[in-house]
């Protein structure tokens, strides 16, 4: 008699082939997937660390985060520079209100300083241009504080007569949060101190 079924060993057979291939072709998948993981595991072993100058091993990671630190940094020390000694008569308040922004009470009490020595007064007595010609400043990484000293070139435009001066100032950076635009880079002048001043130009430039 004839029956529709199919033989049941044919049936057995069929799907231990079918169970035997998935098994297979997962351990394939499963061998390929660990063998990728491991050998991209190993190429960013290889790239992830920098050499230090000293020979210590420094996570590259680290080493763009304080690169990014350095150039913001960079840039946050001359526009501080630019707003608080590229003053004239028109924009000594703007300017310096802008500056009272990138620093704490050390940068606030130095320009109370200057306006009861009547700076500003002077500036705009005799209508004074003091322009900023050089600004150049060096970071260091102290225990984990950023030191910088900043070398500012300016001259004094006394009408008739340019007096040009080196002011080599001094503090420290700490990091705050971003504040759109009064505070672009998030860092903050602390410390803040003029070392010294000098005239590079004994008698004046006459114009």
């Amino acid at each position: 008699m004839k029956t529709p079924y199919k033989n049941i060993y044919n049936v057995l057979k069929l799907n231990r082939f079918i169970v035997l291939a998935v098994v297979v072709c997962a351990l394939l998948s499963s061998t390929f997937s660990v063998w990728m993981v491991f050998n991209t595991n190993q190429k960013a072993l290889n790239s992830a660390f920098a050499i230090n100058t000293d020979g210590s091993i420094i996570p590259l990671k680290l080493v763009t985060q304080k690169e990014n630190f350095r150039v913001e940094a960079l840039a946050h020390l001359e526009l501080f520079h630019n707003y608080f000694y590229n003053i004239d008569a028109s924009n000594y308040e703007r300017n310096l209100e802008k500056a009272l922004w990138l620093g704490n009470s050390s940068v606030d009490n130095l320009y109370r300083q200057k306006k009861a020595d009547g700076v500003y007064n002077r500036l705009l007595q005799y209508s004074l241009v003091q322009k900023v010609l050089i600004i150049d400043s060096q970071i260091e990484e102290q225990n984990g504080t950023y030191v910088f000293k900043t070398v500012t070139v300016f001259e004094i435009n006394r009408g008739s007569i340019i007096d040009t001066y080196e002011l080599v100032s001094s503090g420290n950076l700490i990091t705050v949060d971003r504040n759109f635009p009064n505070n672009p880079h998030g860092l903050l002048i602390t410390n803040y101190f003029e070392n010294t001043l000098k005239k590079l130009n004994d008698e004046g430039r006459k114009k």
